[in-house]
C-alpha cells in the first residue's frame, strides 16, 4: 500500500514532463521532433498552417481517418492553442520556407519544412515529407495515459460524436480512433458494412496503434540506424539512404538504453542525500541572491542620489556665482547711468555748472570752478569716449558638459578584468622565477592580482599536485622565491576589482635550472688587456676591441698571422656540489668560448699569454703533444664551447682542442644556431660540464673535467665579441612572493 501511494505520489510530481509546450496540455499523440522535443500532432498541425505549410501536417501513424478529426467535432480546447510569435513566422516566411501553391512532389527544388520548436527555441527541419516522416511517441502515451488513471484528470470520458453538450462514453473504437455513446456507436457502425466488423472496446483518451510502424514504407521498425539516431525498417537498411551507416537490431539499441537509463537513475537515486544538500544550497543561494540584489539596487540608488546631491550642490555655486556677476555689473551700469543723466540739460552736474557761470566774483569763482572744471573734463572725455562700464553678455558662464554627459552615457556596471596575457618575453626562471604580465587592451582595471603557481613534474603515484596561490599581488610581476630546481612549473594569473575576480591567464610552463645558481663577477687580472678588453662598471659584462693586431693580421692572412687571446675569469672558484650559471653572447662576435677550467692552469695558461697563430686557435689542454698521446684517458683542465658569427660549433676538431668529448666520443663537426642565453652546468663530484640553451634548457653539450682543484668561470674572445652574465632575479625591485609560505587550495 505504501509503495502503491509513492507511485501516486511521483505520477503527479511529474506533471509539468506531461505538458505540451505548444498548448500547455496534456500530450494528445505526441510526435518526436529531430531535436528530440515532443508536440502533439494537432498542435504541429496548427504551427505548420499557421506558417502557411499546406499538405504536410500527414498522419504519421497512418491509421483510418477517424470521423472525430473532422471540423465539426474537434476538441474544444485545440481553439484554444498557444501559437508561434507572429515575428517568428514572419521571419521563416520571409527565409523563403513559405508555401508554394501548386508544387508537386518531385520537382526540381522541393520544398523543405521548418519546424519552430517551441521547447528549444530553434527551427527544425522536418524534410519534404513534414510531420508524416515524424515518430509518435508511444511510450509517452502510455505514460500520460498512466497518470490520467493515477490522478483522475478529467472525471467520465465523453463522446466525440455528441453533439453539444455530449453523453458520457461507453465504447472505443480502436480502427475509427474515437469514443462513442450507445447512440452514436450504432451510427457511425451501420449494420452491413465494413464498420460494423470493428470491435468496440473500453473508452479511452488515447487510441495507439499497436506498433510503431516506419513512416517512409508503413512497416514495423526493426533496426536502428546509430549514424542517423533513426529507427528503421528492413526497407530502410537497404537504402542508399543508410548505406554505410552503423545500424544495430532495436534488441541491442533497447537493451544499451536501458541499461545506460538504469545507471544513470539508480546514481541518481543513491545520491538522494547529495540531491537534497544541493537543493538546500540552492535554497540558500537564491536567499543570497535576493538579499545581495535588494542590496545592489540600494547601492545604486544611493551612488545616484549622491550624483544628483553633487549635480545640485554644483548648480547652486554656478547659479550664485552667475547672481554676483550680474548684480556687481548692474551696480556698474547703474552708476554710468546716473552720470550720464546728470550731464542733461538743465540737470544735475551742467545744470550747477551753469549756475556758477553766473558767478561774477572772480576770486569765488576760480574757487568754486576749479572743481567743477575736472569734473566737466572727465565728463566731456566719457562722452567722447563712451562705451558701457560692463557687457551684457554672459558667454563667460556657458558650461561644456559634452564630457560629462558622455560618461553619464556610459555609465555601467563595473566588469572584472580580462584574463592578463603573460609575457613570455619577460618571464623566465633562474635563481628565482620572474613572472611578468599585462592586462589586454581596452579591459577592466584590476586592483590586484592573484598568482598561482604548481610543479608538473612530480611522479604519477603522488598524484597531481594543488595550485598554490598568492593573494592581493600589486603591479604586473612577481617574484617566485626558492624554487625547486631541475623542475617544471606551470603558472597562471588571474585580476580582481570591486566587481570580482576575471579569468585566468593561459598556463605557462617554465624549467627551472638544473643547479643551484652560481652568483659571480667578472675578474679582469688574469690574462685581460686593457687595450683589448672592456669589463662594464657592474662587472657583469666584457667587451672585446680587435684593435690593430687583427687588422695587420688580415694584411698577412694568406702567409700567416699572430692573434692574441684574451681571457676574463670568473671571481669565484667551485669546489664542491652542483653549480649552474648563464650568459649571453653577442651573435656578432667574431670567436668566443664560454667554459670552465682549473684555476690554477687557467692563471698558468693566460698570465701574459704569447701570441697565437690562426684565429681557430683554441687554448690547449694543458698537457703537451706527448702526455697527451700517452693519457688520452685523463680528463682535460679546460672545457669551453667555442662559438662565432651567430652559430655554435660541435665536432670532433673543437672537443679535440678544447678537451670537449660526447658521450659516445667525438661527434661528427657541426654547427647549430646561438640561442638568447647559454647555460652552463658544472657537476663538481663527477666531473662532468654541460652546456645547455638557458632558455629551452636543451642539452648542447656534456664533457667531462679535471675537478682536481677549484674550478671557475672562464671567457676566451679572438677579435670583436661581448658577453652579458645572466643577471640574477633577486636584485630586481618587484615584490617577492616565498614559495614555501603559499597556502594550498583547496
Amino acid at each position: 500500500m505504501a509503495a502503491r501511494r509513492g507511485t501516486k505520489t511521483s505520477m503527479r510530481n511529474m506533471e509539468k514532463e506531461l505538458l505540451c509546450p505548444v498548448c500547455q496540455e496534456m500530450y494528445k499523440q505526441p510526435l518526436v521532433l529531430p531535436c528530440t522535443h515532443n508536440v502533439c500532432q494537432a498542435c504541429a498541425r496548427e504551427v505548420l498552417g499557421q506558417q502557411g505549410y499546406l499538405g504536410h501536417g500527414g498522419d504519421p501513424s497512418s491509421e483510418p481517418t477517424s470521423p472525430a478529426s473532422t471540423p465539426s467535432t474537434r476538441s474544444p480546447r485545440l481553439s484554444r492553442r498557444t501559437l508561434p510569435k507572429p515575428d517568428r513566422l514572419d521571419r521563416l516566411l520571409k527565409s523563403g520556407f513559405g508555401t508554394y501553391p501548386g508544387r508537386k512532389r518531385g520537382a526540381l527544388h522541393p520544398q523543405v519544412v521548418m519546424f519552430p520548436c517551441p521547447a528549444c527555441q530553434g527551427d527544425v527541419e522536418l524534410g519534404e515529407r513534414g510531420l508524416a516522416g515524424l515518430f509518435r511517441n508511444l511510450t509517452l502515451e502510455r505514460v500520460v495515459e498512466r497518470y490520467r488513471q493515477s490522478v483522475s484528470v478529467g472525471g467520465a470520458i465523453l463522446c466525440q460524436l455528441c453533439k453539444p453538450p455530449p453523453l458520457e462514453a461507453t465504447k472505443g473504437c480502436t480502427e475509427c480512433r474515437a469514443t462513442f455513446c450507445n447512440e452514436c456507436f450504432k451510427l457511425f457502425h451501420p449494420w452491413g458494412t465494413q464498420k460494423a466488423q470493428h470491435e468496440p472496446t473500453l473508452p479511452t483518451l488515447s487510441f495507439r496503434p499497436k506498433g510503431l510502424m516506419c513512416p517512409d514504407h508503413k512497416e514495423e521498425v526493426t533496426h536502428y540506424c546509430k549514424t542517423c539516431q533513426r529507427l528503421v525498417c528492413q526497407l530502410c537498411r537497404v537504402r542508399r539512404t543508410h548505406s554505410g551507416h552503423k545500424i544495430t537490431p532495436v534488441l541491442s539499441a533497447y537493451q544499451a538504453l536501458k541499461d545506460k537509463l538504469t545507471k544513470s537513475l539508480t546514481y541518481i537515486l543513491g545520491n538522494q542525500d547529495t540531491v537534497q544538500t544541493q537543493i538546500c544550497e540552492l535554497e540558500e543561494t537564491v536567499r543570497h541572491t535576493e538579499v545581495s540584489g535588494q542590496q545592489a539596487k540600494e547601492e545604486v540608488s544611493q551612488l545616484v542620489r549622491g550624483l544628483g546631491a553633487v549635480l545640485e550642490e554644483k548648480r547652486a555655486s554656478l547659479l550664485q556665482a552667475i547672481e554676483e556677476c550680474q548684480q556687481e555689473r548692474l551696480a556698474r551700469l547703474s552708476t554710468q547711468l546716473q552720470e550720464h543723466q546728470s550731464l542733461l540739460d538743465g540737470s544735475g552736474l551742467v545744470g550747477y555748472a551753469q549756475e556758477v557761470l553766473k558767478e561774477t566774483d572772480q576770486p569765488c569763482f576760480v574757487q568754486a570752478a576749479k572743481q567743477l572744471h575736472n569734473r566737466i573734463a572727465r565728463a566731456t572725455e566719457a562722452l567722447q569716449t563712451f562705451r558701457p562700464a560692463a557687457s551684457s553678455s554672459f558667454r563667460h558662464c556657458q558650461l561644456d558638459v559634452g564630457r560629462e554627459m558622455r560618461l553619464l552615457t556610459e555609465l555601467s556596471f563595473l566588469q572584472v578584468p580580462e584574463a592578463p596575457v603573460i609575457d613570455t618575453q619577460r618571464t623566465f626562471a633562474y635563481d628565482q622565477i620572474f613572472l611578468c604580465w599585462r592586462l589586454p587592451p581596452h579591459s577592466p582595471p584590476a586592483w590586484h592580482y592573484t598568482v598561482e603557481f604548481r610543479r608538473t613534474d612530480v611522479p604519477a603515484q603522488q598524484g597531481p599536485t594543488r595550485w598554490q596561490r598568492r593573494e592581493e599581488v600589486r603591479g604586473t610581476s612577481a617574484l617566485l622565491e626558492n624554487p625547486d630546481t631541475g623542475s617544471v612549473y606551470v603558472l597562471r594569473v588571474r585580476g580582481c576589482n570591486k566587481a570580482g575576480y576575471g579569468e585566468y591567464s593561459e598556463d605557462v610552463h617554465l624549467h627551472t635550472p638544473p643547479a643551484p645558481v652560481l652568483h659571480f663577477f667578472l675578474d679582469g687580472r688574469w690574462g685581460a688587456s686593457r687595450e683589448r678588453l672592456a669589463i662594464s662598471k657592474d662587472q657583469r659584462a666584457v667587451r672585446s676591441v680587435p684593435g690593430l693586431p687583427l687588422l695587420l693580421a688580415a694584411e698577412r692572412l694568406l702567409t700567416g698571422c699572430h692573434l692574441s687571446v684574451d681571457v676574463v675569469l670568473g671571481d669565484v672558484a667551485v669546489t664542491q656540489g652542483r653549480s649552474y650559471w648563464a650568459c649571453a653572447v653577442d651573435p656578432a662576435s667574431y670567436l668566443v668560448k664560454v667554459g670552465v677550467g682549473l684555476e690554477s692552469k687557467l692563471q698558468e695558461s693566460f698570465q701574459g699569454a704569447p701570441d697565437v697563430i690562426s684565429p681557430r686557435y683554441d687554448p690547449d689542454s694543458g698537457h703537451d703533444s706527448g702526455a697527451e698521446d700517452a693519457t688520452v684517458e685523463a680528463a682535460p683542465p679546460f672545457a669551453f664551447l667555442t662559438i662565432g658569427m651567430g652559430k655554435i660549433l660541435l665536432g670532433s676538431g673543437a672537443s679535440a682542442n678544447a678537451g670537449l668529448t660526447g658521450r659516445d666520443g667525438p661527434a661528427a663537426s657541426c654547427t647549430v644556431p646561438l640561442p638568447p642565453r647559454l647555460g652552463i652546468c658544472l657537476d663538481y663530484e663527477r666531473g662532468r660540464v654541460s652546456f645547455l640553451d638557458a632558455v629551452s634548457f636543451r642539452g648542447l653539450l656534456e664533457c667531462p673535467l679535471d675537478c682536481s682543484g677549484p674550478v671557475c668561470p672562464a671567457f676566451c674572445f679572438i677579435g670583436g665579441g661581448a658577453v652579458q652574465l645572466q643577471e640574477p632575479v633577486g636584485t630586481k625591485p618587484e615584490r617577492k612572493v616565498t614559495i614555501g609560505g603559499f597556502a594550498k587550495l583547496d
